[in-house]
């Protein structure tokens, strides 16, 4: 079962969607310490779930079945998480879980290609990374990133940042704040 928190609008603090290398799950760690909130990664939840990692689900029972189990971890956990919710890289190609993202808040975190391929580098774990790294990595930004672009209601980029000014940026947002207020506390760990 998917923890809740004592948060009383019904739905996440914040969700974290992006390309994989992109930070979501640290981030989503990070800013959920913070604000003593419960964090979720929802590949996580999938792998508890199932009793087997991403990649042998891929393997095992093919990237169909893992898409159904992703659909309904992520409404799961749209429905019963109040925290911080990361969802795997993918799980905005489902067009019910984009649905679903309607009226929560959303933040993109956006990572260049090459800084992925940096981060992600050869990790066996990301099955549909294996293979040339830099080469599926462009093809999955290209064909997720406007979907990223809708499902969300802020940005922040990652690429070539400090792990504490993105963290700074996001909690920003996930108490309300604006692009703009994500903007100064950039700014302001930038100057401290």
């Amino acid at each position: 079962m998917i923890p809740k928190d004592g948060l009383d609008d019904g739905r996440p603090m914040l969700v974290l969607v992006g390309a994989p290398g992109a930070g979501k799950s640290t981030v989503g760690r990070r800013v959920a310490e913070q604000l003593g909130v419960t964090f979720v990664d929802t590949d996580l939840f999938i792998e508890a779930e199932s009793g087997m990692s991403v990649s042998d689900i891929f393997v095992t029972l093919g990237e169909p079945d893992f898409r159904r189990r992703e659909e309904e971890a992520v409404a799961g956990a749209l429905r019963t998480q109040r925290g911080v919710v990361a969802l795997g890289g993918g799980a905005v190609l489902s067009a019910a879980t984009r649905s679903l993202l309607a009226g929560h808040r959303v933040v993109w975190l956006r990572v260049s290609m090459s800084e992925a391929a940096t981060r992600v580098g050869m990790n066996t774990a990301r099955p549909l990374l294996l293979g040339n790294v830099r080469t599926t990595l462009s093809s999955l930004l290209e064909a997720r990133s406007p979907l990223y672009e809708e499902v969300s209601s802020a940005v922040v980029d990652t690429s070539d940042r400090k792990l504490r000014e993105v963290i700074a940026d996001v909690t920003a947002l996930a108490t309300g704040g604006t692009a703009a207020d994500a903007a100064r506390a950039d700014r302001n760990a930038a100057d401290g």
